[in-house]
């Protein structure tokens, strides 16, 4: 709900605080930034200090950031809250997924209680520009960084008595250089992948990401020497877990890419408002909470090969359908095809979390939590950054029609490619 609710409160807040164009751009990334560079490093933690501890942490730190975004006085506060916020919220995704893995042992009961997780992604998309229009219709536009205070406070209150403790008791201490150089590797990367999809291709995006990258093969080498690694690099040799992570890594990489042009085509082309478009995207997070519910019950029946790939070709089917997206027929035909699209990835993204997380022992399973997240995001990144900007390299800034065909026949043939991999690599692996 945070991520969705500040595009609303944009116009009021350009009004109330006069940001410069640069300082919008980061009251709006610096969120997402730190929370993609602080996945590892928190989910590691986590496992050392307890991932209680640190989600009860995370949710304070959370509420008294939320609080003080809602009263800021200046672009620059507000910037400097937006960060409070994304440290904060990098301890919630790792923290929750691990606690899952340790409070659900039984493997379909886990696999349900993920499909719930990821539902919940979902369900707060799809209220998040709900809830924030009523705020804005009768509060000021601080109004919509309180939502969350509730939530928060609901946690520190019955976490204590209802989620159970759990760390690693035979971790050491967290190295502070592995966790600076986590944080070097993935913040250049997303800034320079945000920067392209903006603003096209420039030397200071692409040396960002390159810098990032240097930082990476550092971090990796870092890894590989120490007793008591950030990130176990044994968990890539395991075929589950890395094609697992692989499989969702594309599928957000095709998600985040054709949202876009699906949010902007009902906008720009067929000229709905934001409510008529926000109405039409229903189907479409309907599909992801269905898809996610559903995960368990494919998996009682098919292997985890056999359900991704026909997750995945479902997916390609509803990609294909969005390459016919025109003329008179375009709204029923992009209902109908976003909706498949996400009735077939959502259950692989269950499915491939459920992969990741079991493959991990249970003392590292936050740090695995973290790698898919993480994984996640860098998907996501890329997906709005290529496909974004090789349609508008394509066809130009105004031809949407044809910048979402383009995309939706890529996005096919992406996940056609990856329900061939994941069949043939995961064919082995068998439901726990």
């Amino acid at each position: 709900m945070d991520l969705t609710v500040l595009n609303l409160a944009l116009p009021a807040i350009s009004a109330d605080l006069k940001p410069t164009s640069a300082q919008l751009l980061w009251i709006v990334d610096i969120y997402g930034f730190l929370v993609a560079g602080l996945l590892i490093t928190m989910g590691a933690l986590g496992d050392r200090i307890g991932r209680r501890r640190l989600l009860l942490i995370g949710a304070a730190a959370f509420g008294v950031a939320s609080v003080l975004a809602a009263f800021s006085t200046s672009a620059e506060m507000l910037i400097a809250t937006r960060a409070a916020l994304g440290i904060a919220g990098a301890t919630l995704a790792p923290s929750t997924l691990s606690l899952i893995r340790n409070m659900f042992r039984d493997s379909g009961e886990r696999r349900f209680a993920i499909g719930v997780w990821i539902t919940s992604y979902s369900a707060g998309g799809a209220i998040g520009p709900l809830v924030g229009g009523i705020l804005l219709e009768h509060f000021w536009w601080g109004s919509v960084f309180l939502a969350g205070v509730p939530v928060m406070a609901l946690l520190l209150a019955v976490g204590p008595a209802l989620l159970p403790e759990f760390r690693d008791p035979e971790a050491g201490r967290p190295d502070l250089a592995s966790a600076a150089l986590s944080l070097a590797a993935v913040l250049p990367v997303i800034y320079g992948i945000k920067r392209i999809a903006e603003s096209g291709a420039a030397w200071l995006p692409v040396l960002s990401i390159l810098a990032g990258l240097a930082a990476g093969a550092m971090f990796v080498r870092r890894q590989r020497r120490l007793a008591d690694p950030l990130i176990d690099l044994r968990l890539f040799r395991s075929p589950a877990f890395s094609a697992s992570l692989a499989t969702y890594t594309l599928g957000t990489f095709v998600a985040f890419g054709s949202f876009l042009f699906i949010a902007q085509y009902l906008q720009r082309v067929l000229g709905l408002t934001p409510l008529q478009a926000g109405l039409w995207l229903l189907p479409f997070f309907a599909g992801w909470i269905s898809g996610s519910m559903l995960a368990p019950l494919i998996a009682r029946r098919l292997r985890p090969a056999f359900a991704l790939s026909a997750g995945l070709v479902l997916a390609a089917g509803g990609f294909g359908l969005l390459t016919r997206v025109d003329g008179g027929s375009a709204l029923p035909v992009l209902v109908t095809g976003s909706l498949l699209v996400s009735l077939g990835l959502a259950p692989v993204f269950t499915l491939a979390t459920d992969v990741i997380v079991g493959a991990a022992p249970p003392e590292r399973a936050g740090a695995a939590s973290a790698i898919s997240e993480t994984g996640s995001e860098l998907g996501g990144a890329l997906g709005i950054a290529l496909l974004g900007s090789l349609a508008t390299a394509v066809y130009g800034r105004e031809a949407l029609t044809q910048g979402l065909q383009l995309t939706a026949a890529i996005s096919a043939a992406v996940v056609l490619a990856t329900a061939i991999v994941a069949g043939v690599v995961l064919r082995q692996v068998r439901t726990a």
